[in-house]
């Protein structure tokens, strides 16, 4: 489900399934790796990629619906694992290798830096073409790590970006073909590990209170 490897001091995370949704045990898998991640302590960074033509296709709603009995427990558990990404103590690369959907395209947004594929793959917030309300967390992710134009573009249209829009847009950091996308998601993390310590996850944590506070808002009080 994941794989996750030391490159050096990076910490290379591969989703490893079809369209890299989230799962009990993909939510279970990624809990792990941010585990290991943060006992390492400094140096250390961490990039995160897919394989395939996903990054991640976000939630398996299908699954969720006949799989968990508490709906909102699961929706709760992927919010826990964006805002711990979002304050990780290290810095954070997301390597997009292919589409990135909903709470893929979030959890990207969550990283400190992304670098996007740029021949193939859409980033996008498929929402209002689902007719679906996103969790206040969700929003308030979209809202700080977005432009205002940009934010108010992806919530209102569910745009397919691809990486050269979304670069212009800043969506993304970067834009490179498919073989550069780790390769340049490794250099940049790289000199950055040094940087790893427990005061780095107060300052992101200090940096986005209202978001964190967003994320924790328990859905069965929705």
């Amino acid at each position: 489900m994941i794989d996750l490897r030391r490159e050096g001091d990076v910490f290379v995370l591969t989703l490893q399934d079809e369209e890299n949704r989230f799962r009990d045990d993909s939510i279970a898998a990624w809990n792990r790796a941010l585990d290991e991640v943060e006992k390492a302590g400094s140096p250390a960074a961490l990039v995160t990629t897919g394989t395939g033509k996903f990054y991640s296709n976000g939630l398996d709603l299908e699954w969720a619906m006949a799989n968990a009995p508490d709906f909102p427990q699961y929706l709760n558990d992927v919010l826990h694992v964006l805002e711990r990404v979002l304050t990780l103590g290290c810095n954070t690369v997301a390597a997009i290798n292919g589409h990135a959907f909903g709470a893929g395209a979030l959890i990207s947004l969550c990283h400190d830096f992304r670098v996007m594929r740029t021949e193939r793959g859409y980033w996008c917030m498929p929402e209002i073409d689902m007719r679906a309300p996103l969790h206040p967390g969700m929003t308030a992710v979209l809202k700080a790590r977005l432009r205002k134009q940009t934010f108010h573009e992806v919530l209102v249209t569910g745009k397919r970006w691809g990486a050269a829009e979304a670069l212009a847009a800043g969506i993304v950091d970067h834009a490179v073909p498919e073989a550069e996308v780790l390769p340049h998601a490794l250099s940049l993390a790289t000199p950055l590990v040094g940087k790893a310590h427990p005061v780095m996850q107060r300052l992101k944590s200090e940096a986005y209170p209202e978001v964190i506070e967003a994320l924790r808002f328990r859905m069965e009080n929705i």
